[in-house]
């Protein structure tokens, strides 16, 4: 698979040859996991406890993976963790899942930042401010920094509480059911949904993943958690239990969450009382369709709703057809904001990572480098 380009090319990464001493993640989104499981199983993975629980929810409910608990070694915001010759302190950044951080790696008298996917906009803007402050008495040699929004528009700047008031208003004109469809391991969206589900007065009805992913952070958050708080119930979708069955894992779900479930008799008939979390693959348990005035707030990446299960959904030649309510902001960090950050930080020298667009940063800094894969680099 090396030799084909499906795996990149890292020495004892995903062979035999003598493995590296660690893999570090910064979060548990798949476009940084999804290829853990075919890595050598020798190799000890760093995470956060929360990455670890958000890589958990995602293999079981989402086709992602796991870290496997063998593996397992916990990183704690700002404790420095020795790794053979190298120092690594992990800083809290925000993004679109819970418990991301950046990796401060330190060796020989140099010191590399690697951001990790980050934002200034979302409900934890003192994070930056933070990693900015801390590393002021600590010059930056390198900095890897993602750059997914060089080269988009960035739009209105909104934040996660901006987001909440626009939900906030678009549930208060709502006559039925409004549906949320946004990804549970968004924990920062799944609070703003919570908050405009009880300043509205309605029921916040999770499925079982986003429930799961509640139950998982209550640990560590101030977070309604199903089961422990009154004021949420829990739907069971049928596609859900079909594949906890498949696995043997249904009857955690049931123990976990039976005496907060809700079914489907109870939504549809009164549907104006409940702010519900839904997915394409629930709309067969609506076996009479949707219900009247049904909406959905769609807070994800417009992109996808060019996927089949989407388009038809929201089709107006169908009967009854869901009407659609796009409401978001990005889990990566402005182009505008690029530029505040890396100014603040002021790295010796920067490397684009996580773009399209790494010309641009050449455009915007002047001590940027661009390796090709593989490319050793000397830091003197």
């Amino acid at each position: 698979m090396q030799a084909s380009g499906f795996l990149p090319g890292v020495t004892g990464l995903f062979d035999d040859q003598t493995s590296p001493d660690a893999i570090l993640l910064s979060h548990a989104h798949l476009d940084h996991t999804g290829l853990l499981d075919r890595t050598s199983t020798d190799i000890p993975v760093y995470a956060t406890v929360g990455t670890s629980k958000m890589a958990l929810a995602g293999a079981l409910f989402a086709n992602q993976v796991a870290i496997p608990r063998e593996r397992f070694r916990k990183l704690v915001p700002e404790q420095p963790v020795v790794i053979g010759d190298f120092t690594v302190t992990p800083f809290s950044v925000d993004h679109s899942i819970f418990d991301c951080v950046a990796l401060l790696i330190e060796a020989g008298g140099k010191r590399i930042l690697y951001s990790g996917d980050l934002r200034l906009h979302g409900r934890k803007p003192g994070m930056h401010r933070r990693l900015v402050e801390v590393l002021r008495d600590r010059p930056i040699d390198l900095m890897l920094m993602e750059g997914t929004h060089f080269g988009l528009p960035d739009g209105k700047r909104t934040t996660e509480y901006d987001l909440e008031n626009a939900i906030v208003d678009e549930v208060s004109k709502a006559s039925g059911i409004v549906f949320a469809s946004f990804s549970p391991q968004h924990v920062d969206r799944l609070v703003g949904f919570i908050r405009a589900a009880k300043r509205t007065g309605r029921i916040f009805v999770p499925d079982l993943y986003a429930a799961f992913v509640l139950h998982l952070v209550g640990s560590q958050l101030a977070v309604p958690v199903p089961g422990r708080d009154n004021d949420l119930r829990v739907y069971f979708p049928n596609s859900m239990m079909e594949s906890a069955e498949r696995k043997g894992i249904s009857q955690k779900f049931t123990d976990l969450f039976e005496k907060c479930r809700i079914e489907i008799d109870e939504i549809v008939s009164t549907p104006e009382k409940f702010l519900m979390v839904f997915r394409p693959s629930m709309f067969p348990d609506f076996t009479m369709g949707f219900p009247e005035n049904s909406s959905c707030i769609f807070s994800s990446w417009e992109g996808y709703l060019e996927r089949p299960e989407w388009k038809s959904l929201i089709d107006p030649a169908r009967k009854n057809p869901l009407h659609l309510i796009p409401l978001h902001t990005s889990g990566h960090i402005l182009s505008q904001d690029i530029v505040r950050l890396v100014n603040a930080i002021a790295p010796q020298r920067l490397v684009p990572v996580h773009t399209f667009e790494p010309h641009e940063f050449q455009r915007q800094f002047s001590n940027v480098i661009l390796p090709q894969d593989g490319e050793k680099m000397t830091l003197s």
